[in-house]
């Protein structure tokens, strides 16, 4: 196992508040992606797809059996990788991943990781509970590892998993090719790189408790406590700040019961006080993402992605799947075929530059908020003014009131790349 140093990429956050958390009829999704420092994360539509029988499906290290049919998703990955560490499909569902340690060992073999078991159950999940048997399945199959980050020595983990979608949340907990599952019919609930799922647990794998009782971990006997059984005894130090993440997530979401926004979520993701808004060492918030799922299956579900770095100082812009809705090219970053040393072996020996043009944009802005007071304010200040329209607009599509004709919802997202990297240009 890959040991854990103090600049180690394993932090992220995952929320969501299903009503009546909710302040509206709508279940509110949120994520923090926090991984290596320079790492470019891209935000990707593939559009559905139907798939000649037998075909076989290359994800980051290994291949796997293509299905039939795979629904359109948007997805904020690493560049990198075939995978993602948040994103939604056309029906309304929302994923997003961690990294977790239990006393399950960690291999090295290269496997699917969990992001790419995140990217096939949005391509085949029409429902959470569907998307959930999506990644257990695989799991069982083909197992999960290899290495998740851009680097030559190896850094490998297990996965918990937050899903939703219109009307209720799961949150799967991995440890190797076993797992647990909880439930979310109502309220709000969060994950931060531990094992969260006590005794309240909706599904499991058939030989998790078994298997727990040969290792010598549970007796056999009463209550089974996932996380207490499964937990490592000494918490790496990164594990022990996720814990207290968790746990001022966990506040934060109470404070606000009953009133549990897009914006709300935005300003959870945006706390840099608690480490939420990840800024440190070598690792920081590389990318983040809100959406709004509402009940009525007659509105459309819209997802707010930032394509840059630290949310408090990026802009939250809509995604809408309607008509005509492509690829933004400004969040796409560029490509290298074969010679990609993500590719080639021995992998990751080389580093080529990933930025899309956004994320170069970003970056100047960045800059001159950090050492120009007068003009880096006036740049925060525009972002915020884009980001209010782009509220706006959701809000009044979901009221019913000022409403894009259906042709534009597909080009929304692609509207407000555009104005945010003419706002650094």
């Amino acid at each position: 196992m890959a040991s854990l140093t103090p600049d180690t990429p394993c932090s992220c956050d995952c929320f969501v508040s299903v009503p009546p958390a909710s302040a509206i009829p709508a279940v509110i999704f949120a994520k923090n992606s926090d991984r290596p420092r320079d790492e470019v994360q891209e935000v990707v539509f593939v559009p559905a797809a139907m798939h000649a029988p037998g075909s076989r499906l290359q994800c980051t290290y290994i291949e796997v059996e293509q299905v039939s049919k795979t629904h359109a998703v948007i997805l904020s990955r690493p560049s990198w990788l075939w995978g993602a560490e948040m994103g939604a499909n056309e029906h309304g569902v929302c994923i997003g991943n961690e990294a977790v340690w239990t006393k399950e060992p960690v291999g090295e073999g290269e496997a699917l990781l969990g992001m790419d078991l995140l990217r096939l159950a949005l391509e085949r999940g029409s429902s959470a509970q569907e998307a959930l048997h999506v990644i257990t399945g695989l799991l069982e199959r083909y197992g999960q590892g290899g290495s998740c980050r851009e680097d030559p020595m190896p850094f490998c983990y297990h996965n918990t998993f937050l899903l939703a979608d219109r009307t209720e949340a799961w949150v799967l907990e991995t440890a190797g090719q076993l797992w647990a599952a909880q439930r979310i019919r109502e309220g709000a609930r969060n994950i931060s790189n531990q094992l969260s799922i006590g005794t309240d647990i909706s599904a499991e794998h058939p030989k998790l408790r078994a298997h727990a009782q040969t290792q010598g971990w549970w007796g056999g006997q009463g209550t089974f406590d996932f996380a207490q059984v499964f937990s490592l005894t000494q918490q790496p130090v990164r594990m022990e700040a996720a814990k207290a993440r968790f746990q001022v997530g966990r506040e934060l979401l109470r404070q606000q019961q009953g009133g549990i926004t897009a914006e709300v979520m935005m300003g959870i993701l945006r706390n840099k006080e608690s480490g939420i808004c990840m800024d440190s060492g070598g690792f920081r918030t590389t990318a983040s993402m809100v959406s709004i799922l509402p009940r009525d299956p007659t509105q459309p579900c819209v997802h707010f992605l930032t394509a840059t770095p630290d949310p408090s100082r990026s802009v939250f812009k809509p995604f809408i799947f309607g008509v005509g809705v492509a690829q933004a090219p400004k969040v796409l970053s560029p490509t290298f075929g074969a010679q990609d040393p993500a590719r080639t072996l021995p992998r990751f020996q080389t580093q080529v530059d990933r930025r899309h043009i956004l994320y170069q944009g970003h970056q100047v802005a960045l800059g001159l908020m950090e050492s120009e007071q007068d003009q880096g304010q006036q740049l925060r200040q525009k972002q915020q003014a884009l980001e209010q329209e782009g509220l706006e607009a959701a809000r009044g599509l979901l009221a019913r009131q000022r409403a894009p004709p259906l042709q534009e919802w597909g080009g929304l997202f692609q509207t407000f790349v555009e104005r945010e990297s003419q706002m650094y240009a």
